[in-house]
């Protein structure tokens, strides 16, 4: 009788890794230098790689740059792209509280990254954000219109739509964005305690976001992230809401998601821009980790 082979070796865990320091070369995005650029709100730590015009990449919540691993180094063959860590996340400064919530409204987080641009000599470029990075994203276009040539969002509307057209299907899928902005420390400490519960990660990304997520000080930054969304944000986009973006605007969303389901996205955005296209992907929320092909594809033919 035939022996049965050896199960496979469980996996061993994955030593989270330390912060890299300016000049290295990143660990996730290859080709690409890590800086860390002093703004006039904070310091934002950055990647940067490629050769061509501009391109800055916007992350989304808990994520940090590295979401763009898998769609970086390809823009890289035709761009300079820059792909930042957002004030409060990964390894970029976390601010002190105010009352209003001002150190991480999406004004702050976008002057934050047109300083950047600038630090690198860019003073036009097009911008793509995913999730918060996309909320600031529009921010910037709006703050910033001389700035920003084209803007792309990955699965979002806008934060002011959202909070106004309040949904039980809207409460049902996106329940954090009523969790997260309760008072601190009742939410910060419940996140804190299941980061805590999770088991070692085993792949070096997981490691990398378990790092510069789990953290005390990211979480409550991130909770700041979404108490500015409920309130000063609100403000901002309140008095804006006749100044549309007339660049153009690429939409893309999750065409199988809480996107895709419960909005009309396209439709949305058009209210909000005078150029503006878009599309469902396969992918779920984070699309340029799901369906990074796509994205390519999509971003290659907007850009």
């Amino acid at each position: 009788m035939a022996q049965a082979p050896p199960s496979a070796a469980p996996a061993q865990p994955v030593a989270p890794a330390t912060a890299q320091q300016a000049g290295e070369t990143s660990r996730f995005l290859p080709g690409f230098t890590v800086s860390k650029v002093q703004t006039s709100g904070t310091t934002i730590h950055v990647v940067k790689g490629g050769q061509g015009p501009p391109l800055l990449l916007l992350h989304g919540a808990p994520q940090s740059h590295i979401t763009w691993r898998l769609v970086a180094p390809e823009l890289a063959k035709r761009y300079t792209v820059v792909a930042a860590d957002l004030r409060g996340y990964g390894d970029s400064g976390k601010m002190p509280d105010t009352p209003d919530h001002a150190n991480y409204s999406k004004r702050a987080m976008a002057l934050d990254q047109v300083e950047v641009m600038k630090h690198f000599g860019f003073d036009r470029f097009p911008v793509v954000g995913q999730d918060r990075g996309g909320r600031v994203a529009h921010r910037m276009a709006l703050d910033h219109a001389d700035k920003v040539t084209k803007i792309a969002v990955l699965d979002i509307v806008p934060t002011y739509y959202l909070y106004t057209h309040v949904t039980k299907e809207f409460i049902q899928a996106y329940f954090h964005w009523f969790n997260y902005i309760r008072p601190a420390p009742a939410p910060e400490n419940e996140l804190k305690a299941a980061a805590d519960r999770r088991p070692p990660p085993t792949n070096e990304v997981p490691a990398e976001y378990q790092r510069t997520s789990g953290t005390i000080e990211n979480i409550h930054a991130m909770c700041e992230d979404y108490r500015a969304a409920a309130s000063i944000d609100l403000k901002h986009d309140e008095a804006d809401l006749n100044k549309k973006i007339t660049v153009p605007l690429l939409a893309l969303w999750s065409a199988g998601g809480a996107m895709g389901r419960i909005y009309d996205v396209l439709a949305i955005w058009r209210d909000r821009g005078t150029q503006v296209s878009g599309k469902g992907l396969s992918g779920g929320h984070n699309l340029q980790e799901d369906v990074p092909k796509e994205v390519l594809a999509e971003l290659n033919a907007f850009l």
